[in-house]
């Protein structure tokens, strides 16, 4: 049985094709639903969205080609649907329910010299990642934390290659400022004088 009549074979075809190409993308998908979103339970909801619908249109796809590509596109336009709609009428968060301290109980028992500075330095990276412009963010992202080409990330965002590398070389500069400012006031680094 060939790839193509595997697909549009049975439902357990479909099921098997899916689960092979499109299942072993879930840990991408979610890393840009958490950048886009910037919250776990809201890159949850997004991927669930992303996945069902890609099963539904399963059909659509063209196996052997990029399946992660493919799932990206669906993922960010259910993004630019649904969650820019929310964004409008943002929901409220009860401080108070939020532990403060749960990161340094976690670390108390772990080398202060070894994980904890690295996990600042990590969430400061992330922090910085998220403050940027969203076409800039979602870029960087597709780029330097999945490692999808040009091409690819122009497909995904429906751009040409050109704005892709534009966008790309103008987040890199915006978080080597971000992340330069935090280096110096932190004593990372020693900051230009004058």
């Amino acid at each position: 049985m060939n790839a193509s009549s595997e697909q549009a074979g049975s439902g357990d075809g479909k099921r098997a094709s899916f689960e092979r190409e499109a299942l072993v993308h879930l840990d991408a998908l979610y890393r840009v639903a958490l950048r886009l979103t910037g919250n776990g339970s809201d890159a949850d909801d997004l991927v669930q969205e992303t996945m069902l619908k890609a099963y539904r249109s399963w059909d659509q796809y063209q196996l052997g080609t990029n399946a992660k590509g493919w799932l990206l596109t669906i993922l960010r336009n259910s993004f630019i649907n649904e969650y820019r709609r929310r964004a409008r009428h943002p929901e409220t968060v009860d401080v108070d329910t939020i532990e403060p301290f749960a990161v340094l109980s976690e670390e108390q028992e772990a080398d202060p010299h070894g994980r904890f500075f690295d996990q600042i330095v990590d969430e400061e990276v992330q922090r910085a990642i998220d403050g940027l412009p969203e076409a800039f963010r979602e870029a960087l992202v597709l780029s330097d934390v999945e490692g999808l080409s040009y091409q690819d990330i122009a497909g995904i965002l429906e751009v040409p290659v050109g704005t892709v590398k534009s966008r790309l070389f103008r987040a890199r500069q915006m978080l080597k400022a971000k992340l330069y400012q935090y280096a110096v006031e932190m004593g990372y680094i020693k900051g230009n004088a004058g």
